[in-house]
C-alpha cells in the first residue's frame, strides 16, 4: 500500500506563487514501484483535471491551462512530487490532488493512490 502525505497550499493573490509537495511512503516488501506522479485539480461545480505529471524518467506533461507557469519535479529517491505555481490566476482556485501510479510487474496491473486534496484559493 501506498500512503501519502500532502503539504503546501492556502491563499494568495493573483500573480502570486505557491508551492506543492507530497510524499508517499511504500511499506516495506511491496513488489511493485512508483510509476507516474501528478497533480489534478477540481473547481467547484467542476469535473478533475489534470494539472501536470511525470514519469519516473522525469518526464513531464502538462495541462494546457497551466503550461509555463507551473512547474512539476519529482525525488525519486525520496518518493517526492513537488508543484511550482507561478503567475497564479483566480482559475487556479481547486482543491489539488496528489496523484501516484504504481505498477506491479509480478501482477501486471497499476494502481492509483490519492491523497485527500489541499484546497489553493488565488483572489483578484
Amino acid at each position: 500500500q501506498v500512503q501519502i502525505v500532502q503539504s503546501g497550499g492556502g491563499a494568495v493573490q493573483a500573480g502570486g506563487s505557491l508551492r506543492l509537495s507530497c510524499v508517499a511512503s511504500v511499506a516495506s516488501g511491496e513488489t511493485f514501484f512508483i510509476d507516474h506522479m501528478g497533480w489534478y485539480r477540481q473547481a467547484p461545480g467542476k469535473q478533475r483535471e489534470l494539472a501536470a505529471i511525470i514519469n519516473r524518467y522525469n518526464s513531464t506533461f502538462y495541462g494546457d491551462s497551466v503550461k509555463g507557469r507551473f512547474s512539476i519535479s519529482r525525488d525519486n529517491a525520496k518518493n517526492t512530487l513537488l508543484l511550482q505555481m507561478n503567475s497564479l490566476k483566480p482559475e487556479d482556485t481547486a482543491v489539488y490532488y496528489c496523484n501516484v501510479k504504481t505498477f506491479s510487474p509480478r501482477e501486471k496491473r497499476y494502481n492509483d493512490y490519492w491523497d485527500q486534496g489541499t484546497q489553493v484559493t488565488v483572489s483578484s
